[in-house]
């Protein structure tokens, strides 16, 4: 009983901080995961806590599903507070750091994983594909903001479409490396691997959140008066939304993640400026909030005080800063490339390639599927690459962003959208 209430406690903590911190700490140059893994670390490596630390290797199915639950809520957010219509030319520059950006990315990564920390062809391809994707979680500070709040610059929107679709790019490569270990998730050969993952699985992904989102947007907008959505006020149908798309076509075989943030794009081109799509996302910005600290404060305690980290030599730490301070920076250049941007917004763009809690749902999912050699230090070099941009990025996203907003005369790429009700 006295474990209960303690958690009881610590929840209804967590809960306040959750809408405090963010408060204290908008100005600062600390960002709220920062203090999230500091707060676990000091938790789980300082205080006498009852009962074992965090472990999310011996866990492994708990933290795929954790993890995979606060990407999908993070998706449908991003998703909803895209202001910019879909297109071609439109999400040009998102469409340079899924291409050219991210395949670069994952090779040089891979490349690296073998010359430094010595990984066989499956590990590394697998330890890439974690660490390639930029975040959708953590890198809630350098995305757009709310819907139909005008704050859409050009930079602020290629991180938020970028963290949506890559996972789309990045999980064939997942697959691909549990087909190199010998995985039943991987395919049959190179050629079954490349119609399956890749073609299928990314058209079934699309397809299904396109339909779907255009159906539930015509439940939530279109239905007679009466029986419409978006007349109950309520946001937690962005959970419902989410969970529905996710599991149909994880059900058809397609990427998920894909669809949620498809779906998400869909529902809101119907009725682009109606005023429930506030609602939408605040609820999901919420709801993410709240499972993204949960969760890094975990992972802080695990750092500290379990064994995520127990492989974590010096060859791990040059792995991890040459992952961040060369390996997304130069990628993210050369895929700007001729994007006709300025050279400080194509930096910021290339820099803030954020890592983090979807890294872990892909290593936990893909070593449930095979078995993978060095899968310590799989464990180890993910949790120091997204502690590093944690600690990096967090530090300096507050001063990066508002010196571009200076730039720009605090001028943003679109004005607020007009009330519909």
């Amino acid at each position: 009983m006295d474990t209960y209430i303690l958690l009881l406690v610590a929840l209804g903590v967590l809960i306040l901080l959750t809408a405090w911190l963010p408060m204290v700490l908008k100005e600062a140059p600390l960002s709220l995961p920062i203090a999230c893994v500091l707060l676990g670390a000091a938790i789980f490596g300082l205080l006498p806590i009852p009962g074992p630390p965090p472990d999310p290797i011996g866990n492994r199915a708990a933290t795929e599903r954790l993890t995979e639950l606060v990407v999908l809520i993070s998706l449908m957010g991003a998703g909803l507070k895209i202001d910019r219509p879909f297109g071609w030319r439109g999400w040009g520059i998102t469409w340079r750091l899924l291409g050219p950006g991210m395949l670069l990315t994952i090779a040089m990564l891979a490349v690296l994983a073998h010359l430094i920390l010595g990984l066989g062809a499956a590990s590394a391809v697998l330890l890439a594909a974690c660490l390639a994707p930029t975040d959708p979680v953590l890198a809630s500070d350098v995305q757009v903001g709310p819907p139909r709040s005008g704050e859409e610059d050009e930079v602020r929107f290629a991180l938020t479409s970028e963290a949506g679709l890559n996972d789309g790019l990045a999980f064939p490569f997942v697959l691909l490396a549990v087909m190199l270990a010998g995985g039943e998730r991987g395919g049959d050969g190179w050629w079954g691997w490349f119609t399956y993952a890749v073609l299928w699985k990314v058209a079934a992904g699309i397809a299904a959140g396109y339909v779907l989102g255009r159906v539930l947007a015509w439940t939530t907008f279109r239905m007679p008066n009466r029986a419409k959505l978006s007349r109950t006020g309520a946001g937690f149908v962005a959970l419902g939304i989410t969970l529905l798309v996710y599991g149909a076509t994880e059900k058809l075989g397609g990427y998920g993640f894909l669809a949620v943030f498809v779906a998400a794009l869909t529902l809101r081109s119907a009725e682009r400026g109606h005023a429930y799509h506030e609602k939408l996302h605040d609820f999901a910005e919420e709801l993410e909030r709240l499972l993204m600290m949960a969760l890094l404060v975990l992972l802080g305690g695990a750092a500290a005080a379990g064994g995520l980290l127990h492989a974590a030599d010096g060859w791990v730490v040059a792995f991890a800063l040459a992952a961040v301070f060369v390996v997304r920076p130069l990628a993210g250049w050369v895929g700007l490339w001729g994007a006709g941007r300025p050279p400080e917004e194509r930096a910021t763009i290339a820099f803030f390639g954020i890592r983090g809690l979807g890294t872990f749902y892909y290593l936990a999912f893909a070593l449930g599927h095979a078995e993978f050699e060095e899968a310590g230090t799989l464990w180890s070099a993910a949790t120091t690459v997204v502690l590093v941009s944690v600690f990096l990025h967090g530090t300096t996203v507050t001063p990066a962003m508002a010196f571009l907003d200076r730039r720009r005369g605090g001028q943003q790429l679109d004005l607020p959208l007009p009330d519909r009700a």
